[in-house]
């Protein structure tokens, strides 16, 4: 099936969703929170919502009816106390939502490596979507061992010295425990312009965590966008995740709209799960 924009719209009614949304997700939460039956489930990394207090990301994620938040720490703080986290962590859980990451974390040196893991098992966290230096990767991967909690090193495209690709972080740990993975952030991948699709799929054993989002180009000049107004093919990125039975967490990170990104943030939500209801 061909998937224009045009013909997605029409077959699954994405249009009612991307020019209602905040109405209709506000009377109906509970219809979008259920979504289509699919292997994985969708996140929010709530740098989409820096602009905005940790109970404003919980109150939008839960318009949206998405189930997973992985927390920036603009809204819970690196060098909080153990008590801070652990009651920030239960504002989000008491809201029905699985605080199940923590990221993106940059580790310089041992210290921030231990900070990180002790940050996450303070929240209940099963994974640190982080960007270590190359010489802690050995020391992360111990802590991975020692505490069980997942490292999903991201990607950040152009102008990323330590990890432009997913490429560049998988030779390096590949190795290393599983635990030690990557967090695909599909917009920088098609930024330095290499294709989602096959290098998600070329290192899916080691794919922990997921960042979907749209650009306006396939160049290092790419703008964020709407999900379905740009170029990264939306609809073959989703098949190819379910083709491979992917099963851990796709998060919106919505970066366009950065003081006011609910409606754009909907409109991708609702354009995502029109895709995936027309494939399942």
């Amino acid at each position: 099936m061909h998937f224009s924009r045009r013909n997605f719209l029409r077959l699954s009614g994405t249009a009612l969703v991307a020019t209602q949304a905040p109405s209709l997700l506000a009377a109906h939460p509970a219809s979008y929170a259920k979504g289509p039956e699919v292997p994985f489930e969708l996140g929010i990394a709530s740098y989409t919502f820096r602009e905005f207090s940790l109970e404003e990301t919980i109150a939008m994620t839960v318009r949206l009816g998405i189930p997973k938040l992985c927390l920036k720490s603009m809204h819970m703080p690196l060098d909080s106390t153990a008590d801070e986290i652990k009651a920030g962590a239960a504002k989000v859980n008491e809201a029905g939502i699985d605080l199940y990451g923590g990221g993106v974390i940059y580790m310089k040196n041992p210290e921030e490596v231990e900070n990180a893991f002790t940050y996450a098992e303070h929240a209940g966290m099963d994974l640190i979507v982080g960007v270590p230096e190359h010489e802690l990767l050995a020391h992360c991967n111990s802590k991975v061992k020692e505490t069980g909690i997942k490292l999903a090193i991201h990607n950040h495209g152009p102008g990323d010295k330590k990890y432009p690709t997913p490429e560049s972080a998988y030779k390096l740990i590949k190795d290393m425990d599983p635990g030690m993975g990557l967090c695909v952030d599909i917009g920088h991948t098609i930024r330095i312009g290499e294709d989602p699709i096959e290098d998600t799929r070329k290192y899916m054993d080691r794919v922990h965590d997921i960042h979907i989002k749209d650009e306006d180009k396939a160049d290092p000049s790419g703008k964020p966008l709407e999900i379905g107004h740009g170029v990264i093919d939306i609809p073959g990125f989703l098949k190819m995740l379910l083709e491979e039975n992917y099963s851990k967490v796709v998060s919106f990170e919505y970066e366009k709209d950065g003081k006011d990104p609910l409606a754009g943030l909907a409109e991708s939500v609702g354009y995502v799960r029109g895709i995936l209801k027309v494939l399942t």
